[in-house]
């Protein structure tokens, strides 16, 4: 069986370094080429010790961006508008690309500008992309040539809030607020001040109250302007944690949730309903999850006061990023949706 040569733009960040760790281990792909222009020439495992070849892989070496060949489908993993100004280069390049980034993750331009401060540099390609979050647009998906990336924030807010919005189970004249804790990996593989050992040990820091990009996405995909998102990093390297509080419709009951969530989730391969009356797994937990494309997803509703409480948890390097980019290509391929991601999850970790 021939395999697809895919290869990778921008793999030495934690999000291209998961993306090439997935990719080496599909049986239908071959990675033909990753790029770095900061690491050009240097072994891939430099920057990702734990992709260090053996007796099954073989040493892939980083290259520049002028060094890239055709291919038959590219993976964008760069820095956040880097995509948007090479599009054209790069649609010359691959018949199919997936973009990781938020270059293309928006359709209108105007809410684009509002919220990343610039306009687009290619606003004519935005309704060229379908968003790749296959449990919202999977035969759209499967139809394009062209996937934009997730936010691993606006991910686990909509794979929350899905079940109950797609059923009508929430109040429209209360908001929503959704509080997203995440692991210090979001912050990307540059150091910072914010991510020096002894200001990041032990923190809990809100570094989004307000007006996350991210919350563009939720708004955008469950079709509601009253959606609010805050994000607080913990101690915590890998995953994110979405805590959607909602008012739920006058009489609703456990029941009817649960018939949401199944009529929802029941046939999607990677997102679990976690919603157990006891133990301390009860709720959505990202600890369970690194390495996985799954997404946990729970609620708990408070019947004498309507409050819900809709949770979901993914390994944002995961389900919130390459895991969600490799679950689209086998879908624009028309492979079997779970190819190279059956990897379960660690426990303990």
């Amino acid at each position: 069986m021939s395999k697809l040569r895919v290869s990778v733009v921008g793999g030495s960040g934690y999000g291209g370094g998961e993306l090439i760790r997935l990719l080496m281990g599909h049986p239908r792909v071959e990675i033909a080429q990753v790029t770095s222009e900061s690491r050009a020439g240097r072994y891939v495992h430099a920057a990702h010790p734990n992709l260090r070849p053996s007796g099954i892989t073989s040493p892939l070496r980083f290259v520049s961006l002028e060094q890239l060949e055709p291919c038959d489908a590219l993976f964008l993993a760069l820095p956040h508008g880097q995509s948007q100004a090479r599009i054209e280069q790069f649609a010359g390049l691959a018949e199919r690309i997936i973009d990781l980034a938020a270059d293309f993750r928006l359709n209108d331009p105007v809410i684009y500008e509002q919220r990343y401060g610039k306009p687009h540099a290619a606003p004519d390609w935005l309704n060229r992309f379908v968003y790749g979050l296959p449990e919202i647009n999977r035969e759209a998906i499967r139809e394009t040539r062209y996937v934009s990336g997730v936010g691993c924030n606006a991910t686990a807010s909509i794979l929350a809030l899905l079940p109950l919005a797609r059923a009508g189970l929430l109040r429209e004249d209360r908001p929503i607020v959704v509080d997203v804790k995440v692991g210090s990996s979001e912050g990307g593989a540059s150091p910072g001040l914010a991510s020096h050992h002894p200001e990041r040990s032990g923190a809990v820091r809100t570094f989004a109250a307000t007006r996350h990009r991210h919350e563009a996405e939720v708004v955008q995909a469950l079709g509601r302007e009253d959606i609010h998102l805050s994000v607080t990093g913990i101690e915590m390297v890998r995953g994110a944690l979405a805590t959607a509080h909602a008012w739920a419709q006058p009489g609703l009951s456990d029941k009817d949730i649960w018939r949401a969530y199944r009529a929802t989730y029941a046939q999607e391969p990677f997102v679990r309903i976690v919603h157990e009356r006891t133990g301390i797994h009860r709720h959505p937990d990202p600890k369970l999850l690194a390495g996985a494309n799954f997404a946990d997803v729970g609620w708990q509703l408070d019947p004498e006061s309507g409050r819900m409480v809709a949770l979901a948890a993914i390994d944002n390097l995961g389900k919130g990023a390459a895991g969600s980019a490799v679950q689209c290509l086998n879908l624009m391929m028309g492979w079997p949706e779970d190819e190279g991601l059956r990897f379960m999850g660690l426990h303990p970790v």
